[in-house]
């Protein structure tokens, strides 16, 4: 192959300016004798010397000279012969070029047995690596490592998506953040929480974010959806932040890719309402998504930084142990978090060219953009809600019980379950739906502070421990071991009793010693004094129920006690 002239050295190139000029002074038809001279004087065969008088005449540029070397240009490697060719090719394409991915060796040990058992002579492994190299490297890639991968590597991207002004396209996408929290009150690491984040494609200003421990849902979308709408500075003040944020507004449109919480009903009314348009990414296609997927990449890699951080992947972690170095709860990551995306908007940006802020603030001056007239009604329309019973108390839910005096009117006269709505962010109020409208109902005890769904969790986790390390394991085991003996002693006097009753006669009863004298007890035995009347009357009733009874070894009373009778050294009661 033939190097570029722009590529070549002084040396190669003068070699080949010299080879122009022999080949240059050869007439259309050269003699023999020309042909020895010329190839003597360039060191070369006979029929190298034809082949570059060919090269050159068809190019006529001395550039088709350089790097070329006497012999044989092998242009790839032998053929195989037609049947060892058909056993590689299968070999190739039903071993190698599968998602398992085996390895080179893999497939050569492969084709050697195969060809032992075919009797024919296998390659060498160096053969068979030059054989593969001859193979389409998207094609190999597409069998061996997915369709993303190869689309990634060899996918050509001629074009842009862009938006003309603010609000225009606003992208929106979930993530796991890298790094570990921790329960505000134990400071235990309680996992890795879910970011959804939202970005204007015009001016890549950052419009919001949640963070949620739990799944990606229509909750967290449309909670990133309410801070990316509704003006950010009371937001800001609760978390004593004093910096700018002002990127807030209705979208035109919400860029999006198939998660289910985005086809979610709730989800498409609530934009249908407020006249959001819904586009969503061709399957399997990341790359529509660039924009929020770039934001998140940034995002990640100041999250690096944090104590208690994975890292990218688990080669990078090393030894890093991120459960014992984690220390930021939930609220402590969202604020720092909210100063990141501040700095984010402050910071030259590479795609548009200047700081995010500074595209927002022109862009807006002369395109104001669509405001929510109800911000309150909003919010309250995209929250998650439960339903509960009102009680004469107040509204339950989530271990929180909250009052508002428009309750009494509604107290023992609505019958069925009301709808309560509930922000996770601030479980310091609610809103409950009766007769058609709205009621916010604030806590019980107003003097509590504000707190979010996910640290009432880690408090009742703390309290359930808590708990369990009270329990008395000991006292537990001896109460089931006294159960199961009286369990035990109850089920043996069941049985004998109902054995006796199976051998009277029909239409006898019990003696009246042995009838049921009370509700709690059968009968009563307790020592008493050897007597005549006593011995006679336990020999009267010997058949049945009494044979158990030995001659003079009980004695019964008239009023249903039975006493026995201890017994002398010769086997006969005492007197």
């Amino acid at each position: 192959m033939a190097i570029d002239r722009n590529e070549a050295g002084d040396r190669e190139w003068e070699s080949a300016l010299a080879r122009a000029e022999v080949l240059r002074r050869l007439p259309g038809r050269p003699s023999p004798g020309e042909i020895a001279d010329a190839a003597a004087e360039l060191s070369v065969s006979r029929s190298t010397l034809f082949r570059w008088l060919k090269l050159f005449r068809d190019d006529e540029r001395a550039a088709v000279l350089i790097g070329r070397k006497p012999g044989r240009q092998r242009r790839g490697i032998d053929a195989f012969e037609p049947e060892l060719k058909t056993l590689v090719d299968e070999a190739i394409r039903t071993f190698y070029a599968t998602l398992e991915r085996p390895k080179l060796t893999r497939l050569w040990k492969r084709i050697v047995a195969d060809c032992r058992h075919n009797r024919l002579t296998p390659p060498s492994i160096r053969r068979l690596k030059r054989y593969l190299a001859t193979f389409d490297a998207e094609v190999m890639t597409r069998h061996r490592e997915g369709r993303a991968r190869a689309d990634a590597q060899f996918l050509a991207l001629p074009g842009a998506f862009s938006a003309q002004y603010p609000l225009q396209t606003v992208q929106i996408d979930h993530t796991k953040v890298d790094v570990t929290v921790v329960d505000p009150i134990e400071r235990q690491p309680i996992g890795r929480p879910i970011l959804t984040i939202a970005i204007d494609v015009c001016t890549r200003m950052v419009l919001g974010f949640y963070l949620s421990l739990e799944a990606p849902s229509v909750t967290s979308v449309a909670l990133c959806l309410t801070h990316a709408i509704i003006d950010n500075a009371c937001w800001l003040q609760d978390r004593g932040i004093s910096l700018d944020w002002p990127a807030s507004g209705l979208p035109q449109c919400i860029h999006v890719d198939n998660g289910a919480e985005f086809h979610a009903r709730a989800f498409k009314r609530g934009c249908d309402d407020h006249n959001i348009a819904i586009s969503y990414r061709p399957p399997g296609t990341p790359r529509f998504g660039g924009h929020v997927e770039r934001l998140i990449g940034t995002m990640m890699g100041a999250v690096h930084l944090l104590p208690g951080t994975h890292f990218s992947n688990v080669s990078d972690r090393g030894d890093y142990d991120p459960q014992a170095r984690a220390v930021m709860t939930m609220r402590e990551l969202e604020t720092w978090l909210a100063l990141e995306i501040i700095a984010y908007h402050s910071d030259l940006h590479r795609g548009i060219g200047r700081p995010p802020v500074a595209a927002w603030t022109e862009a807006v001056s002369g395109r104001p953009p669509r405001q929510v007239r109800d911000p309150l009604g909003f919010l309250i329309d995209f929250l998650p809600f439960e339903a509960r019973v009102l009680r004469r108390t107040g509204i339950h839910l989530n271990n929180i019980c909250y009052w508002s005096d428009g309750f009494a009117p509604w107290i023992g006269r609505c019958t069925d379950k009301v709808l309560v709505k509930y922000d996770p962010r601030d479980l310091q109020r609610v809103f409950v739906k009766l007769d058609g409208t709205y009621l916010m109902a604030p806590t019980r005890n107003p003097g509590r502070p504000a707190i979010t769904l996910w640290e009432q969790k880690a408090a009742l986790r703390v309290q359930r421990a808590r708990g369990r390390q009270e329990i008395d394991e000991e006292t537990i085991f001896q109460t089931i071991a006294a159960q199961r003996a009286l369990v035990e002693q109850a089920t043996t006097q069941t049985r004998r009793l109902r054995e006796r009753r199976a051998h009277l006669r029909p239409g006898q009863r019990f003696p009246q010693a042995f009838r049921r004298t009370s509700r709690r007890s059968s009968c009563r035995i307790s020592p008493w004094r050897y007597g005549n009347d006593g011995l006679s009357a336990s020999r009267s009733h010997r058949s049945g129920l009494c044979r158990s009874i030995r001659a003079g070894a009980y004695r019964a009373y008239p009023g249903g006690s039975v006493d026995r009778l201890p017994a002398c050294s010769s086997g006969t009661p005492q007197a």
